[in-house]
């Protein structure tokens, strides 16, 4: 089985692209806490997430750096060569679902705060009923 989720912030504005056959693909990063830290190791880990049609259309939509997101996927690994002829390797989260975690007002741009919540069936929300615990303060 191939499945993981992951609770965290984007780490930049998400990257939106069409296929050539106009299919919707949005890539972005997120930051996961760890739950402990040892001297000398990273405080997070960090994760390409990738999706695909309608919720790539929603996450261009309404995430942007800092954004808090619940994301359920699955892993996959691909290689490829680089400039210099290097064979590189990658992992990236295909995701079935992003649940948009944090405030409205954090998540969503300004002119977009009076809309309502969009209402997909790639179960997007933006709603948070027990608020967002930084207070509005993103730590990216």
């Amino acid at each position: 089985m191939n499945k993981c989720i992951f609770v965290g912030n984007l780490t930049r504005d998400p990257e939106f692209t069409q296929t050539g056959s106009g299919v919707s693909l949005c890539r972005f990063s997120i930051a996961v806490s760890r739950s402990f830290k040892r001297e000398g190791e990273p405080d997070a880990d960090f994760f390409n997430i990738v999706t695909w049609r309608g919720l790539a259309d929603n996450c261009h939509k309404y995430l942007s750096k800092g954004s808090k997101v619940c994301v359920i996927g699955s892993m996959q690994n691909r290689t490829y060569d680089d400039r210099e002829g290097n064979k590189r390797f990658t992992s990236d989260v295909i995701a079935d679902e992003v649940e948009f975690v944090g405030s409205r007002t954090a998540t969503a741009p300004t002119e977009q705060s009076a809309a309502p919540a969009p209402k997909t069936s790639s179960k997007a929300s933006i709603n948070d009923p027990l608020g967002d615990p930084l207070d509005g303060e993103l730590p990216f």
